[in-house]
């Protein structure tokens, strides 16, 4: 093989990869989140306990951020030229409503059940996925609280078939700019906040979906850095280090304004590092089948968790003072287990049939990929549960809050959410 043709098998084939890696990874977020949920609802009473999970995770929350970057790097990069902003909407909404649906009527349900008012407006916004947009206090996180996270991403959802015609043509230093100034204004959001009433800070730091698209679009941005073959970035495992290195000083020394600004660069790293040995071929610890299922139906472990947990909490009476002793973290670890069971229903029974009962079609294109096993990713945010070594676009799905598409009659699960 001549330099130049190993240069062209070496560099990404963009929508024909697949990519388990990022799916697998998804699963690692979704427990950050967990975790991080275990600990402020005071599951585990016993002090000794409880502050192991904290150190763990007392920076889990940022495992949405990995959420969003990873689904603006999906949805670009196996973004495919002649698909409308119909179809890309459709799609979109075919892949994260009908868990959303099941979930709001879950959650409206469990409020009948214990009496817990709910006003209509507040059911309604959920509902529609409006949420994040209202800064009022008890309305963004309402119903089924972790469902704000949707609310973004719609907004994601909109935005990037207006705006992928413009990464598409933008000049890689512009690009580079942009990987850049996106975390600078991450940072910025801090001492901006002050020019918002106090009452709103959190949720316009946290929640409002045009300040957490800035995590959205580096994804975005950084795969069609590494679409064109110019993404320079840091080895899986030298990745990993980073993070790991990052986790620990941010837990132990580094203020919360400055922590999430490097998680989420640490995220990308991790993300186009783990991308990168797919496409490549290179070794993979999140490639193996159980950690892929696992990140195939993390998008729904994420939707029940909260809402399962503080269910059984209200209905034990252990809400607010949590088990005494080792029932503690035999709790959490039931809690574990059984979200994990239902979220391998929904993700069964619903998410997959509606989501081919609902996308439209993708035509089977089948683009040229190189001979070696190697050149075969999978590109998900969940997956694609083809696992031989060579790709079609039409396998390639997409992801962000999660895409489950059917390729050639198999499924093809991204994820992003």
């Amino acid at each position: 093989m001549t330099s130049a043709a190993a240069a062209t098998a070496a560099r990404p084939t963009p929508a024909s990869a697949r990519l388990p890696s990022l799916t697998g990874l998804r699963w690692i977020a979704a427990l950050l989140v967990f975790g991080f949920h275990a600990g402020t609802m005071r599951i585990i009473a016993e002090p000794d306990y409880k502050a192991v999970v904290d150190a763990l995770f007392t920076l889990g929350l940022s495992g949405v951020q990995f959420f969003f970057i990873l689904s603006g790097f999906v949805l670009v990069w196996s973004a495919r030229v002649g698909d409308s902003r119909r179809t890309f909407w459709r799609r979109r909404v075919a892949k994260i409503y009908p868990n959303h649906l099941v979930l709001w009527g879950a959650a409206l349900l469990v409020a009948w059940w214990f009496a817990d008012p709910v006003l209509p407006a507040v059911a309604l916004e959920n509902l529609l996925l409006l949420q994040a947009w209202d800064p009022r206090p008890g309305w963004f996180y309402s119903i089924n609280t972790v469902s704000w996270s949707l609310s973004c991403e719609f907004f994601f959802y909109l935005c990037l078939p207006l705006a992928l015609p413009l990464l598409r043509r933008a000049r890689p230093k512009l690009l580079w700019v942009l990987i850049v100034a996106l975390p600078l204004l991450i940072l910025a959001l801090w001492p901006a906040q002050h020019l918002v009433p106090e009452a709103s800070r959190w949720w316009f730091t946290q929640i409002f979906p045009p300040v957490r698209s800035l995590e959205f679009w580096m994804g975005a941005v950084a795969a069609e850095l590494m679409r064109r073959g110019l993404w320079r970035g840091p080895g899986l495992t030298a990745a990993s280090v980073i993070f790991l290195a990052t986790w620990v000083a941010a837990a132990e020394w580094i203020r919360a304004e400055l922590w999430t600004t490097l998680l989420a660069v640490a995220y990308l790293l991790v993300i186009t590092a783990a991308a990168d040995a797919d496409v490549r071929g290179k070794r993979s610890p999140w490639r193996s089948r159980p950690v892929v299922w696992l990140g195939e139906v993390s998008f729904a472990f994420y939707l029940v968790h909260v809402l399962v947990m503080t269910s059984v909490l209200r209905w034990s009476g252990d809400w607010g003072t949590g088990f005494q002793g080792w029932r503690g973290p035999v709790a959490v670890l039931g809690f574990l287990l059984v979200n994990l069971v239902l979220a391998g229903l929904l993700h069964r029974f619903v998410e997959t049939p509606m989501m081919r009962r609902l996308a439209p079609r993708r035509p089977a294109l089948q683009v040229a990929v190189p001979q070696q096993r190697t050149a075969s990713i999978e590109v998900n945010g969940r997956e694609d549960r083809t696992a031989d070594g060579v790709g079609t676009q039409a396998q390639a799905g997409e992801a962000a809050v999660g895409d489950v598409e059917q390729a050639s009659g198999r499924s093809t699960y991204v994820d992003s959410r």
